[in-house]
């Protein structure tokens, strides 16, 4: 996979060659790209932000650098031929993706995730101040599937932060980057749960045991186990997940605990049982 990251602090990105990833970098996995917007300014103090049409607090980053830093991006991953110049036209291929951070964009999750781990480029366009001149979404719409994403209904002072967290998140499923596949598989939201409690040794540590249960050697046991938690961590700290979930994965033993956290089906969905008066 090849990643595109364009910043006007491409140093934040830094981490982003560290641990597993830049493993994967050295590896081949991974090739990653940290672009200098101030690289595609051309007055004396490299300027990329301007005042809001209209009035209002802040400062707007200005569309003619982003758009010369995307266009080199095009060409870099090679969804243009030749070189792009002021008015490269629509990629006659497949549009390759564009993720422009903003708390007004869709919620990133592990299914996102998973999704953009199958693409084999992706562009990301780190926004400050009050966010990029909205003109650079719409000229950029006719060469990238543009998509703004958002971490949470919070705000950052840029877009760097989420950026590392989806890099991190995309780039752990590549085939390769994480040593043990099944690692991805028994994980937060992998099954669209929040993951069991784990524990290592010693299995007693100042006066709190290790369930008994996992130290039998039982693994039928220790999988029903582990999946109850899930259920029971879920309802308690991300009930939302399960509103609405697909009872089917469920059997018996699961349901009974499932009732007990005040869920039931209805036409195969899991929803909360009616309280009573």
């Amino acid at each position: 996979m090849r990643i595109d990251v364009v910043s006007i602090f491409p140093d934040y990105l830094a981490p982003l060659r560290l641990s597993l990833l830049g493993r994967a970098q050295e590896d081949g996995l991974l090739d990653l790209a940290v672009h200098d917007l101030r690289d595609f300014t051309f007055d004396r103090h490299r300027t990329v932000d301007d005042t809001p049409y209209g009035g209002g607090a802040g400062m707007v980053m200005k569309a003619e650098p982003w758009a010369l830093a995307l266009e080199q991006v095009l060409v870099a991953q090679g969804a243009v031929a030749g070189n792009a110049g002021h008015d490269a036209g629509p990629v006659a291929a497949r549009r390759p993706v564009l993720i422009v951070p903003s708390p007004a964009g869709a919620v990133f999750t592990q299914a996102m995730a998973y999704e953009l781990a199958e693409e084999p480029t992706l562009a990301f366009a780190c926004g400050r101040y009050e966010g990029i001149d909205e003109r650079v979404l719409e000229w950029a719409e006719q060469r990238f599937e543009v998509r703004p994403v958002s971490l949470g209904d919070y705000v950052l002072n840029g877009g760097e932060v989420a950026v590392m967290a989806m890099v991190e998140a995309i780039g752990r499923l590549l085939p390769g980057v994480v040593g043990n596949p099944e690692s991805l598989v028994e994980e937060s939201h992998a099954d669209g749960l929040l993951e069991y409690p784990v524990y290592t040794k010693p299995s007693s540590w100042r006066g709190h045991d290790v369930p008994e249960v996992l130290l039998s050697g039982n693994h039928g046991k220790i999988a029903s186990w582990r999946l109850e938690q899930q259920l029971r961590r879920t309802a308690a700290r991300r009930p939302e997940l399960l509103d609405g979930a697909d009872a089917a994965p469920f059997g018996k033993a699961e349901r009974a605990v499932l009732r007990e956290l005040g869920y039931e089906v209805a036409e195969g969905r899991l929803r909360r049982a009616p309280q009573a008066d």
